[in-house]
């Protein structure tokens, strides 16, 4: 039978979709300026905290832990092949955002809220959300307050330059609730004037307060986190806006632990398993299937190194701020979106 010959009118437009669909499924990633600058270096620089409990903090002889140092050891697994190749750069809440736009640093870790003014106008894109948070306040039992609709007259302490400061004045505003805010610009110099007595209530996010209970009061039990949370405060790593490819690398590595999480691969069994699974999905995130690092500009193993050097997304939280660490916080709204949480990745395939 005689073919019937295409129409010359469709042919620009099915040769478009054939040259649009070969570089989708071919194309590899070019190599960013900051992905090229890393591999030069040798080192990820990673804005953290000068040492907020769970998060990112040294211990006396300078090593760094925390779920955000997890997060930038992973990278550079992935990237350099070895999750000790960071060079952790401790900033306050004021010098963070203007070292990434330096480029002091190559990615932000810092536990950052991603909100729409960060996002639209400091030149930065926000990665993949790593803990969803929310704003509380810390009281000492003897004031005998027990909800943050008592803190009428109360002085608050807090950090200048986040969102708590503006947060905590949007939320008594609208309560019609008259309080006196105190800020300063060090969140070391806000909690210890808190804790000796200069403020009534401190308030950050709930996650940091329950690190300062366990760590900086004398007795942890003389304190209580009231149960409001006033805010939504998702926290992800922020990397510099123009720079596509190492967007790319600091977005799919996270998502990559996470998944890796949801299909069961595990820092102690993912050699097992990439010798001998048979499932795609861990197939891919070990290094044994489809090769999806040279659409990062990464070689094959760049998903397999990074759950080798942290673990799977549940493995750091556990290890960091789980119910065995030094927070001891409920997996809650951190839990995987099968397990009724909100943690949930694309798929890496």
């Amino acid at each position: 039978m005689m073919m019937k010959k295409t129409s010359t009118r469709f042919r620009p437009a099915l040769l478009a979709a054939a040259s649009v669909l070969a570089l989708a499924t071919a194309a590899p990633a070019f190599a960013g300026k900051t992905l090229d600058a890393v591999k030069q270096r040798g080192t990820v620089k990673c804005g953290v905290t000068n040492g907020v409990a769970g998060f990112s903090a040294p211990d006396t002889q300078g090593n760094w832990s925390g779920l955000d140092v997890d997060t930038c050891r992973a990278i550079a697994a992935a990237v350099l092949g070895d999750p000790k190749k960071v060079d952790f750069v401790p900033l306050n809440s004021q010098q963070r955002f203007s070292a990434l736009q330096a480029g002091e640093i190559d990615i932000l870790a810092r536990n950052t809220t991603w909100t729409l003014t960060r996002d639209a106008s400091l030149g930065f894109n926000f990665t993949t959300i790593t803990y969803y948070d929310g704003q509380g306040f810390l009281v000492p039992k003897k004031l005998k307050v027990t909800n943050a609709k008592q803190l009428k007259n109360a002085t608050i302490c807090t950090q200048s330059g986040t969102t708590n400061e503006k947060n905590v004045s949007d939320y008594f505003r609208a309560q019609n609730i008259p309080v006196k805010t105190v800020v300063f610009e060090s969140f070391e110099a806000s909690f210890k004037a808190f804790f000796s007595g200069r403020c009534q209530a401190f308030t950050t996010d709930a996650s940091a307060l329950a690190g300062l209970r366990n760590k900086e009061a004398t007795n942890p039990d003389d304190y209580l986190i009231l149960p409001e949370l006033i805010s939504k405060e998702p926290l992800a790593p922020l990397v510099r806006r123009g720079d596509d490819e190492w967007f790319a690398i600091a977005k799919w590595v996270p998502n990559a632990l996470i998944e890796a999480e949801e299909f069961g691969v595990t820092q102690a069994n993912a050699d097992q398993l990439k010798a001998g699974s048979k499932d795609p999905a861990q197939q891919r995130l070990l290094g044994a299937g489809e090769d999806l690092g040279k659409l990062l500009g990464l070689d094959k193993d760049w998903s397999y190194r990074a759950i080798k050097a942290v673990g799977n997304y549940g493995e750091m939280f556990e290890r960091n701020v789980g119910p065995k660490s030094v927070l001891k916080l409920p997996r809650g709204s951190n839990n995987l979106w099968s397990k009724g949480g909100l943690i949930y990745a694309p798929p890496v395939r």
